[in-house]
């Protein structure tokens, strides 16, 4: 690649970036600013207004032909996806729901394996195993709470996400990002209202920093997160996009470190030093191969 396109791919990496960081917060605004048992409605508040003010500064429809696509991509990005990871925030702490995320490049890896007859790179699946032994050194831990229904809902969230990345790269739509990241909050926020509805107890009357928290969740971890996410996986390659969702567990780490006082052993700074290194990885092997 010339210089100004090797700029240009490290700013989008950048700002790609910051989505997955932004994510990694949501574990703690969600255990210690949102009312308590109640995943379907934090993720309906984070997902249904979100997608409401993009389309409302968008304002623009997909082809009748998108729809199908549209729906299955709104339902593995957001709908899905954001049930599961508010069941697995509410189960698990902080730092545990997010790291078992890391199966998600190597899932990645192995749809393009098997839908495109594309072996991946050497070093990609060595960078992703990095990636899963340096969260499995974070797993244990001290203080590490193992929660069966946690767990499995934090990998299938991190399945559903994986699908969604890959689908999203390989089913180019004609929309712009906005539209496209706006569309796809509101279908989501739709499939969860049911949920909500019926399954979550009604909420209490919310205070002032109750209503901060849903409004970062929305503005911040939906509408501006995922604008990014979907730019990133429009520029870059899926198995790099989903190598950046690793970010996500260090920043909820660091997070209830720095705020919750929760440990943080050697062990523990050996597994997020490893993490980062698969980051790192992954995105140097992309780069070559582009």
């Amino acid at each position: 690649m010339n210089e100004k396109s090797t700029t240009s791919s490290l700013i989008t990496t950048l700002t790609t970036a910051l989505a997955p960081a932004i994510w990694g917060s949501t574990y703690i605004v969600t255990t210690q600013l949102l009312p308590p048992d109640r995943p379907f409605i934090a993720a309906l508040l984070r997902t249904l207004p979100a997608g409401v003010l993009l389309l409302i500064f968008v304002g623009r429809l997909p082809q009748r032909a998108e729809w199908g696509r549209l729906v299955v991509l709104s339902a593995l990005n957001i709908g899905f996806f954001q049930a599961l990871l508010f069941i697995a925030a509410y189960r698990l702490p902080g730092g545990l729901a997010a790291v078992v995320g890391a199966i998600q490049p190597l899932l990645v890896m192995g749809l393009a394996w098997l839908l495109e007859r594309r072996p991946p790179a050497r070093l990609a699946v060595g960078a992703g195993v990095l990636g899963v032994l340096g969260m499995a050194v974070l797993l244990l831990s001290p203080g590490a709470v193992w929660d069966a229904a946690g767990i499995a809902a934090a990998l299938a969230g991190a399945a559903c996400m994986a699908a969604g990345t890959y689908l999203t790269r390989r089913w180019r739509s004609e929309l712009p990002v906005l539209a496209l990241t706006g569309w796809q909050l509101l279908l989501g926020g739709l499939m969860l209202a049911p949920l909500a509805v019926l399954v979550d107890p009604p909420l209490p009357a919310l205070d002032a920093v109750q209503v901060l928290g849903y409004a970062y969740l929305s503005l911040a971890g939906a509408l501006l997160a995922y604008a990014l996410w979907f730019r990133g996986i429009a520029r870059l390659s899926p198995v790099a996009v989903s190598s950046l969702g690793l970010l996500s567990p260090l920043v909820a780490v660091v997070l209830g470190w720095a705020l919750l006082g929760q440990a943080m052993s050697g062990l523990s700074l050996a597994g997020l030093a490893t993490v980062l290194a698969s980051i790192l990885a992954v995105q140097r092997g992309s780069a070559q191969r582009r």
